[in-house]
């Protein structure tokens, strides 16, 4: 995988700073502890709107683009349609890098 954002995105995997899942998202969304919501292409209309909701009461970014087998395979699953990211540091260079690969 080439893509520097997948593979940060593994090691964020690795160092257990990965919420995946509509719930794990949600409920550390609510009780302020995510820092980054990624959603995918495939993610329902409803899940988007719920999250972008989300994003804009806690002030928290919402990163879109990817499809749910780039993301799974970034994390080592079959797909997901979305995680969040519970180190703030981490989802900061996870921003920089999505914004670096979204120029090329």
């Amino acid at each position: 995988m080439e893509n520097k954002f997948f593979q940060f995105l593994g090691l964020t995997k690795r160092a257990g700073k990965v919420l995946e899942g509509y719930n794990k998202c949600e409920d550390a969304l609510k009780r302020r502890k995510a820092y980054l919501i990624i959603i995918s292409e495939d993610a329902s209309q409803n899940t988007v709107n719920k999250f972008l909701n989300y994003s804009e009461k806690y002030k928290i970014p919402v990163l879109q683009g990817y499809n749910k087998e780039d993301l799974g395979k970034a994390l080592g699953m079959e797909q997901i349609k979305i995680l969040g990211v519970s180190d703030k540091r981490m989802s900061e260079r996870l921003l920089v890098l999505w914004k670096e690969c979204e120029k090329i």
